[in-house]
């Protein structure tokens, strides 16, 4: 089945991936826990009786609510360094799938969620709300709870220990990018016939405001046009900015109101790109972290060369993943598709451009090339050209024998001599 998926569902993921939606879920989970041991303890019909101090149960609360009081604001500061320290070493745009790092939110949703239990059972307790059952239950209770607590420190604790690390940051924008490039690559028109011209004879639709694309409803759009008897051709794939010049859709028929909002409500636009359904963000962003590495304020080639490693990884699970015979599901929408050689030239050019004057950097470069085109002959035109764009800024910044070294890797054959 194509990747594309209906409008509604696509905006309920990207609700569900917040960190308030996790923390509203366990604190309401919270609360009607710490109700229902009174609820439970008046009406079940054995006697269920623990000899417990006195205000055993009150205190054991009021530590509760005290240390996840703590560990809720040691877990926000750690988080917002963890997503300043991304910002600054790697790219801003890693910062989102560190957003929605589940781990780091279930560890805070947790603490809240716990911190709200201890409060209202303490209210609870002041109010005569539990019968002497349910302060039993209530202290069984705050015994899973605290389990519950120390089992998620203790993987926050270890989660921590790499959480917004360069290492981290660079796994995280590669699972993302070859995530959605291996969508792409089984179906690179989502479903759609593929788009080689717009007719003369269609209309545009455009954007009200200018936006990025994030995501397509293709189904939505091919029952639109089969209902009116239209055949829409998609211009605008998600990454793109839709704007007055660049239309979301040409219509070839009659164009109604009708057709223009259902045309419209088929997209998801927004201010900021989106790894779900962008096929160029998740490189894009990996070579933004590579040419940062490679600045003079850093000089970290190391990270370049990784960075690389990661694209090389990417490209080639897109590669692997291609279907040659692709089923049309949508017969009257027609998408263009992602070109790989614009995804090379995101990919490849930054570091090539940055660093040129560093032949560790450019061996690997174009070793990381030469294996992409051997991976997809059909291809290789669009890394042979990145091949001899790196070559050429190489060879105004590197001296003869580190030259030789770019050539013999760029024939694939070991470097003999660099020191004459």
């Amino acid at each position: 089945m194509p990747a594309s998926s209906p409008t509604a569902l696509t905006l309920l993921r990207r609700i569900m991936r917040t960190v308030w939606v996790r923390a509203v879920v366990f604190t309401v989970a919270a609360v009607l826990f710490a109700l229902a041991a009174g609820v439970v303890g008046s009406i079940i019909p054995f006697e269920l009786r623990v000899e417990l101090g006195q205000n055993s149960v009150d205190s054991l609360l009021q530590i509760v609510a005290t240390a996840m009081l703590t560990a809720t604001t040691f877990s926000i500061t750690a988080m917002v360094t963890a997503y300043s320290s991304a910002t600054t070493i790697a790219t801003p745009r890693s910062t989102k799938l560190l957003i929605t790092d589940p781990t780091s939110q279930n560890a805070l949703s947790t603490f809240v969620g716990a911190f709200v239990f201890a409060l209202v059972g303490i209210i609870a307790l002041s109010t005569g709300y539990y019968t002497e059952q349910g302060r039993t239950i209530l202290f069984f209770g705050t015994l899973i709870v605290i389990a519950l607590i120390v089992v998620t420190l203790l993987r926050w604790i270890g989660h921590l220990a790499r959480f917004g690390r360069m290492a981290d940051v660079i796994d995280r924008v590669e699972d993302a990018a070859t995530r959605t490039l291996v969508a792409y690559a089984k179906h690179p028109t989502l479903g759609a016939r593929e788009l080689q011209a717009v007719p003369a004879d269609a209309f545009p639709v455009a954007a009200l405001e200018g936006e990025y694309v994030l995501s397509v409803d293709v189904a939505r759009l091919d029952a639109l046009a089969a209902k009116h008897r239209c055949d829409f051709f998609v211009t605008a794939i998600p990454g793109t900015i839709a704007d007055r010049r660049h239309p979301l859709v040409h219509v070839r028929g009659v164009l109604t109101d009708e057709i223009e909002s259902g045309i419209r409500s088929a997209f998801v636009l927004g201010r900021h790109r989106d790894y779900d359904q962008d096929p160029r963000l998740g490189v894009i962003a990996l070579a933004e972290i590579g040419s940062r590495a490679l600045s003079p304020s850093t000089n970290d080639p190391g990270t370049a060369i990784e960075v690389l490693a990661a694209l090389q990884r990417v490209f080639t699970a897109a590669m692997r993943s291609r279907e040659r015979n692709e089923s049309i599901d949508h017969q009257h929408v027609w998408m263009a598709r992602p070109r790989v050689d614009e995804l090379a030239e995101d990919a490849f050019r930054p570091l090539a451009r940055d660093g040129a004057g560093l032949v560790e950097v450019q061996i690997r470069l174009q070793k990381c090339l030469l294996a992409l085109r051997d991976i997809a002959p059909d291809e290789a035109d669009a890394f042979n050209r990145m091949a001899a764009d790196a070559s050429r800024r190489a060879a105004t910044r590197l001296d003869r024998s580190e030259r030789r070294a770019v050539r013999s890797a760029l024939s694939s054959q070991p470097v003999r001599d660099v020191s004459s």
